[in-house]
């Protein structure tokens, strides 16, 4: 019969991994050894010799390794530095890999460039992100909204700084806005997407964007299923725009937004002319510590005779090194459905949420 595998004991690997781990604890130990103050007796043979070879009784690093070297005997890396902290030539630490950020004034072309000129507005609800809003509708109906997406940018001339960057840039972004009952098992009720690409260009203090913009509607197929008929109202509510909008930092951790649009191509109810405007007061930095954060942002939109809806965040937020934030918090919505399969209906939110944004 075949030897039960598991039976078998395993003391060879065992040695062989005690006597590296041996191994690696004398080399530790002489090297602590080498750079204290021991005496001349205990220190190494190469080492030893080097001391002897000096003038006044006392070699430099330097002269320790060429010694060493010439000795032909065991060879310590760097055991007298003057920066003790330092590490050996061959070690190659993690955080200096990669190409080094470009000088301010080292204006070019670069693709797939680091950074964003122009971010998304915190409380913008067809922002590309990454989301999940969990609400009460103020009507007895428990939702979540959840965001998948992203902003990149494509190409870039400019200075290529990623913290504080100036130039023209084309960017890509993408998202879809869906929304789930909470009450019924988490079914889709609806979902929007966007996408667009726009020209954006600027420096750290203002920054403008001008491209196409997409968004259409669609009803959920487990809304359709749960109310009978509803698929003979549904809407294919879709705009194709050219978007123009400006922002601007009154300083560094308050920015002012606007931006309208004209739809070159509208159904399913919409109308050509729509505008969004806000405020946001944030920490601009990268932090290693939660911030508090507010942002307001309102919509204008012609099929609605120019009404729309406002939203207002509040929380706490951590910002990376590229500008990128993570962002925990409250929300209130008041006004016309962010969802535009239902842009007739009225609607109040108050939740928390967690937002991701580029």
């Amino acid at each position: 019969m075949p030897k039960d595998c598991s039976q078998q004991t395993h003391w060879p690997r065992a040695l062989v991994l005690s006597f590296a781990i041996s191994l690696g604890l004398i080399a530790c130990a002489a090297r602590v050894a080498m750079s204290s103050d021991a005496p001349a007796d205990s220190i190494p043979a190469p080492i030893a010799a080097a001391d002897a070879s000096a003038p006044d009784g006392n070699a430099t690093a330097n002269e320790t390794s060429a010694t060493a070297d010439a000795d032909d005997g065991e060879v310590w890396s760097q055991p007298f530095d003057e920066n003790p902290d330092s590490l050996p030539k061959d070690v190659v630490r993690i955080d200096q890999l990669g190409v080094p950020l470009p000088e301010t004034n080292d204006w070019s072309w670069r693709w797939a460039p680091t950074g964003l000129l122009y971010h998304s507005y915190m409380a913008g609800e067809h922002e590309p992100r990454m989301a999940l809003f969990t609400f009460n509708n103020l009507d007895g109906r428990n939702l979540w909204d959840a965001t998948l997406g992203g902003r990149a940018g494509l190409v870039q001339y400019g200075n290529g700084d990623p913290i504080h960057p100036a130039g023209y840039q084309l960017d890509f972004y993408g998202a879809a806005n869906a929304r789930l009952d909470a009450d019924n098992e988490e079914d889709l009720e609806a979902c929007d997407y966007v996408f667009g690409f726009p020209i954006t260009f600027g420096d750290e203090h203002w920054q403008w964007k001008f491209g196409y913009a997409h968004l259409s509607s669609h009803m959920g197929d487990e809304y359709a299923i749960r109310h009978p008929g509803t698929l003979n109202e549904r809407i294919n509510y879709v705009r194709d725009s050219f978007v123009l909008g400006t922002s601007y930092y009154l300083i560094p951790a308050w920015r002012f937004y606007g931006e309208t649009g004209w739809a070159f191509n509208a159904s399913g109810g919409a109308e050509p002319w729509d505008a969004q405007f806000g405020t946001e007061i944030a920490n601009p930095y990268p932090s290693k510590t939660w911030t508090p954060f507010l942002a307001i942002n309102g919509r204008s939109r012609q099929e609605l005779n120019f009404g729309g809806d406002v939203t207002i965040q509040a929380g706490w937020m951590q910002r990376g090194v590229l500008g990128q934030s993570i962002r925990l918090g409250g929300q209130y919505f008041n006004g016309k459905s962010n969802q535009f399969q239902f842009y007739t209906r009225n609607e109040q939110q108050l939740g928390i949420g967690v937002w991701y944004d580029f």
